[in-house]
């Protein structure tokens, strides 16, 4: 019997792309839910995928069902944004954390295996060079910089999934992605400054001919991984030849990729140069900085770096990351920049 695969939020970034390379590469039936399917349209009729337009928080019946149902379950759906970290707190708990738990209850309850995203920012400001699931302490800061909130409603939920794995020996892995990008990471043609994640909001600032904005200088640095490897990486572990993966938590990350944003930035402005619509703009290109309280607000603590050990998931589960950082964002451009051809025509016929 094949695979049954429960992915909630299959319309976001990694459901859409996880969902698009089951269906292509494996013989796993898709079940999926998310509060719209703009990123699935292509794949709406295909035979192995049952959709359904539904919100966590509403849809319990279908949810619960649908665990009975399946082998493997994928929740997917979080508030994943430092700016509404801050602005929006209760927001973020009540979603990632609250709505999640009545998941994980259910794959336990019903004794299903369960891929939970966890997330980089667990580990926090870490003073560690190298970020290691099993050793690496998380750091926070005071209660009164409320960007910790969702950093603590995911390892709280990482606690809470290891304590039912031992006592009532749930089936769960966790997975860790350190900043992926990709296609249909955000929509770049949204022009409100805060509003996406940092690597599409640098691309957007340059369509939309606005100054991109370093908070604090961009010192911080990041390593982006392509959605490609993080992908490949959650095949293994649905998969989980010979157990590999149960009760494990893996880094899905790229250490080579590690880059400081004030780099991201330098190197964002050369690959839109190799775009001639492009070019004029990429020229024009003003970098400026800013500081996190001007940016983000008073309840805002920054991260300084954030490089992954990927000894676990090499050693159990024989993957390597394989796509380095200018492949990464010349694939992100090529794909979002064709796609918004069309717009880009119409903002330069308003402007």
């Amino acid at each position: 019997m094949p695979l049954k695969v429960l992915i909630l939020g299959a319309n976001g970034f990694i459901g859409s792309s996880l969902t698009e390379t089951i269906l292509s590469q494996k013989d796993w039936e898709v079940y999926g839910m998310d509060v719209g399917d703009h990123k699935l349209t292509h794949l709406l009729g295909h035979e192995r995928f049952k959709f359904v337009e539904g919100d966590i928080t509403i849809n319990r019946e279908w949810i619960e069902y649908h665990i009975k149902k399946c082998d493997v379950v994928i929740p997917l759906v979080a508030i994943a944004n430092p700016a509404q970290y801050v602005k929006n707190p209760l927001n973020v708990f009540e979603l990632d954390f609250e709505a999640n738990l009545e998941i994980v209850r259910q794959c336990v309850k019903y004794k299903k295996r369960l891929l939970f995203p966890s997330t980089s920012e667990v580990y926090g400001m870490s003073p560690e060079d190298v970020l290691d699931e099993a050793t690496s302490n998380m750091v926070y800061g005071p209660i009164d910089k409320q960007r910790w909130i969702y950093a603590t409603s995911k390892q709280l939920l990482d606690r809470v999934i290891y304590a039912y794995g031992v006592r009532d020996n749930l089936d769960y892995t966790l997975f860790r992605p350190f900043n992926w990008i990709g296609p249909k990471l955000d929509n770049v043609m949204e022009p409100k400054e805060g509003s996406s994640r940092l690597f599409t909001q640098f691309i957007s600032n340059v369509i939309f001919r606005k100054p991109i904005q370093l908070v604090d200088g961009g010192s911080q640095s990041r390593s982006f991984t392509f959605i490609g490897d993080g992908i490949d990486c959650l095949l293994r572990i649905i998969e989980n030849k010979d157990g590999a993966a149960s009760q494990k938590i893996f880094n899905i990350g790229n250490p080579k990729n590690n880059v400081s944003v004030a780099d991201l930035a330098k190197i964002i402005i050369e690959a839109f140069k190799e775009y001639p619509e492009y070019r004029e703009r990429a020229e024009q290109a003003n970098v400026v900085t800013v500081s996190s309280m001007e940016y983000f607000g008073k309840y805002y603590q920054d991260i300084h770096t954030r490089v992954p050990s990927i000894n676990a998931a090499k050693e159990a589960l024989g993957w390597d990351p394989q796509v380095d950082l200018p492949a990464a964002i010349r694939a992100t451009l090529d794909y979002h920049l064709k796609q918004n051809e069309h717009d880009l025509t119409a903002d330069s016929a308003a402007s």
